[in-house]
């Protein structure tokens, strides 16, 4: 992208507003940000940094964080990235699992490093990033001429990155990425939503901004604290969109959320947007219909995926439009992808002739295959056992994922989405699965977000709704689960709830704010005050 759009901006990073409140951006062209790479190379290179080693970076969001990435990528090294959002345990925890040699960090990222020294053990060299977000890594113009770096071979199977999931149902896992499985990504991404170079993203989850130099597309870096995204001030971003003409953007349902109702409270809408990807959590029903007011000239997509494999498939607003079902749906497959719906199983399923496949329409469990799809868990192999299923087919080998998720193929071979595999309640009276139930309950005015929850051991469960709202004591608690009751009460999978849960806010991942910790939530309502229906 250096060599045929050098002059395009790359990257835009906020550093205050003008005396006319317009955003001031410090902007890199494709050629400048390519000599900040090699630059880094210098610097990396400097400091010992060589081919294979294992790199943790621990930098601001925007150009620290795309210059340095890009540079261990020329140089051959394995970016290691873990989400700044955790908490501390399971931070040093992944440190110490993924065994980085290098730290590139922010100073207060060095010093941690220092303070708990058995987790980075296995670092032996701290390269130093400013913790401002402007930062250049050479003071100079950046027109200076700097060594022009060798790009590293790197093969389609070799190590290129480990990004470690979210850890939303379980201890957050190093997922490996091959050179191989991101060249995929970019095609995938590319060609699923048709994007062209040229365009403007505005990412509002920092790692989707290193898909963009790929793409060529210019990175409008939002103002958001990664750390704690539901906090955005919705008015900046919609600034940002509107000065700066973005043609696209990346954030979760509750981000969305967020930005849609600000636009349709100040009956705003953004012009300039072609499409916004929304993916983490299902998208409601509410943000579907908003979204038709404010992207005027483009509509919602929702891709669905995991850090495992991404995309899987995807659907957009006009799509859902007409769509009537439950679950939500998540679309079609996209390119190079195959959707199966098996059996679920808590074991392993070392092959495919250990699964069977669920009938079309039948709810089970989700597995992908493709080019996108990894194949191992770094460091973790009963991790990596759990969730993968090989199989051979045609002198072709290779790996299903499990996704985790439990939904079924539609007759016209649309998947959709119905929960977390190990969220569903095994009750007496059969299966409940957590989407199909709590949409039911979600056209109440006061019940935003719902969580389904089994309340006793498995089989013999007792289904119950948590409901994130408040409530004006009890006697307005007894009115709101009858009147929840009363919806259930007209669908024969949700007329078995009777017990019911008010939380003003529930907790959620760190990564989207968007995925609920029903299991979580399970644990919290075994103490909690209950509203159940048919009991004095």
């Amino acid at each position: 992208m250096a060599a045929t759009q050098p002059q395009t901006p790359a990257l835009k990073i906020p550093r205050g507003r003008t005396a006319e409140g317009r955003i001031d951006y410090l902007v890199l062209t494709f050629a400048e940000l390519d000599a900040e790479v090699d630059a880094w190379c210098g610097r990396l290179i400097s400091r010992g940094v060589r081919r294979g080693d294992r790199a943790l970076v621990m930098v601001r969001q925007g150009l620290p964080l795309i210059a340095s990435v890009f540079a261990l990528f020329k140089l051959g090294a394995v970016p290691v990235v873990i989400d700044p959002g955790m908490s501390r345990e399971t931070f040093l925890a992944c440190v110490a699992r993924s065994r980085p040699r290098v730290l590139i960090g922010i100073p207060m990222a060095r010093i941690f490093s220092r303070i708990f020294r058995r987790a980075f053990s296995s670092v032996k060299n701290r390269v130093a990033a400013s913790s401002a977000l402007t930062h250049r890594l050479t003071k100079a113009d950046a027109r200076k001429r700097v060594p022009a770096y060798e790009t590293a071979t790197s093969g389609a199977t070799e190590l290129a990155a480990i990004l470690f999931t979210s850890g939303s149902t379980g201890s957050p896992k190093g997922v490996c990425y091959e050179h191989g499985m991101f060249d995929a990504q970019v095609r995938s991404i590319r060609g699923t939503y048709d994007i062209t170079p040229g365009e403007i993203d505005l990412p509002l989850l920092p790692i989707f901004a290193l898909f963009n130099p790929a793409l060529g597309m210019t990175t409008i870096v939002p103002e958001i604290d990664p750390r704690a995204p539901a906090s955005v001030d919705p008015e900046k971003i919609v600034q940002a969109i509107l000065q700066e003409k973005v043609t696209s953007s990346f954030g979760s349902p509750t981000l969305w959320k967020k930005i849609g109702d600000y636009c349709v409270a100040n009956n705003l809408s953004l012009p300039s947007l072609r499409r916004v990807l929304c993916a983490g959590a299902p998208v409601p029903a509410e943000l579907w219909d908003a979204s038709r007011k404010f992207l005027t000239n483009g509509q919602l997509h929702s891709p669905y995926g995991a850090t495992e494999a991404l995309p899987a498939t995807s659907i957009s607003a006009d799509e859902i439009e007409t769509l009537v079902g439950p679950g939500a749906c998540v679309g079609f497959p996209v390119s190079e992808v195959d959707v199966r719906i098996i059996e679920p199983a808590d074991g392993r399923l070392p092959s495919m002739s250990d699964t069977q496949e669920v009938r079309r329409g039948g709810v089970g469990e989700i597995i992908v295959r493709g080019p996108v799809v990894t194949k191992v868990y770094d460091d973790n192999p009963a991790a990596t056992t759990g969730a993968k299923i090989s199989f051979t087919h045609d002198f072709d080998t290779g790996f299903w994922h499990r996704m985790g998720d439990c939904g079924y193929l539609d007759g016209d071979g649309r998947l959709w989405f119905c929960g977390r595999k190990v969220e569903r309640v095994e009750a007496r009276g059969g299966m409940l699965y957590p989407e199909p139930c709590e949409q039911v309950f979600r056209v109440h005015p006061r019940a935003r977000r719902c969580a389904l929850i089994g309340l006793g051991e498995r089989g013999e469960q007792i289904p119950a709704l948590v409901v994130e709202t408040a409530i004006g004591g009890s006697d307005d608690g007894s009115v709101l689960a009858r009147e929840l009751h009363a919806l259930g009460a007209k669908q024969a999978h949700t007329a078995p709830i009777l017990i019911f849960f008010f939380r003003e806010k529930f907790p959620v991942d760190v990564r989207h704010n968007a995925k609920i910790h029903r299991l979580a939530l399970a644990k919290w309502a075994i103490t909690a005050d209950r509203f159940e229906i048919g009991t004095a």
